[in-house]
């Protein structure tokens, strides 16, 4: 069974006019619904994530101000969106969610997080729309509980996931591989164990070429026990922030891609969203929707 980690907490409401279209986490669900991809039965409803397993993660000064929100107006202007106690609470939910959804993969094969992908957030502060680095605290999670030898990171979304780089800089267990535009934020950029950046306007047909050389022989290599899949959308010609061009139908077979290599080589995977900015929240939705269509096909 596809589990799915969604809560109406994952819904909120940024000032007019804020470039983020927050509505797609509400919308997401709805569509799955709406045309039987999923069922309430897949939904499951992540509570707030406790104080222990997210210092596994995030320094604690930082934890201990975010949470009073006492962050100076430069780490908030990186941040990104107005600091508020519930889109701090939301983010706990949205890690635990993560990690749910990494437990779940290993009982069903891939389990996916409506929301998450929040690799701009270091260990010690939040930049681009991310407070709490979701998958660095599941991760961390995994490994301090021993459940897990070796994790690979997949992130493609169109931005580096630099917080989760630098997290991961000095932990041999977990590989962080980006491939990400190579001109596009963040412009200091980190050090992943793979980066690949792409050059502007970067098509399906490369795009797809260059994953499907890297992607089977890094998990060959690396042997992980479980990946873990930031399935960005930003990637699409129609993005207002990605400066790549794949279609829609390149997105897909991205996806699609992933979850047959996962699959074929029996390495559980979760999934969290990231970004997505096309003009059109239908096409946003429509993408992001496309991910877990092809899940449901691969896997179930």
């Amino acid at each position: 069974m596809l589990k799915i980690a969604y809560s109406p907490i994952y819904k909120y409401q940024l000032p007019e006019g804020h470039r983020f279209p927050m509505i797609k986490y509400e919308l997401i669900p709805e569509q799955l619904l709406y045309e039987g991809t999923i069922s309430q039965e897949n939904i499951f409803h992540p509570e707030p994530l406790s104080d222990d397993i997210i210092l596994l993660t995030h320094d604690k000064t930082y934890w201990e101000r975010l949470k009073s929100l006492d962050l100076d107006r430069k780490e908030i202007r990186n941040i990104g969106f107005p600091l508020r106690e519930d889109l701090v609470y939301r983010g706990t939910h949205i890690a635990h969610g993560t990690l749910k959804c990494a437990e779940y993969a290993f009982e069903y094969g891939v389990a996916m997080n409506i929301a998450g992908g929040t690799h701009h957030s270091f260990r010690d502060r939040g930049e681009g729309f991310c407070l709490l680095n979701d998958i660095a605290i599941a991760a961390n999670y995994l490994l301090a509980k021993k459940r897990v030898k070796k994790i690979l990171v997949v992130d493609l979304d169109v931005h580096q996931g630099n917080g989760t780089a630098k997290i991961f800089e000095n932990e041999p267990r977990v590989f962080t591989f980006s491939m990400h535009g190579e001109r596009n934020y963040p412009t200091r950029k980190e050090k992943s164990d793979l980066d690949i950046g792409l050059p502007d306007k970067t098509g399906d047909e490369f795009y797809l070429k260059t994953l499907m050389e890297t992607l089977p022989d890094l998990i060959r290599n690396q042997q992980p026990e479980i990946v873990f899949y930031l399935s960005g959308v930003d990637v699409l010609e129609s993005d207002k922030l990605g400066r790549l061009s794949l279609s829609l139908q390149g997105c897909k077979e991205r996806d699609r891609f992933v979850f047959m290599t996962c699959k074929t080589l029996g390495i559980p995977v979760a999934v969290s969203m990231g970004g997505g900015y096309s003009e059109q929240i239908a096409t946003i939705v429509n993408a992001h929707s496309n991910t877990f269509r092809v899940a449901t096909e691969v896997f179930f």
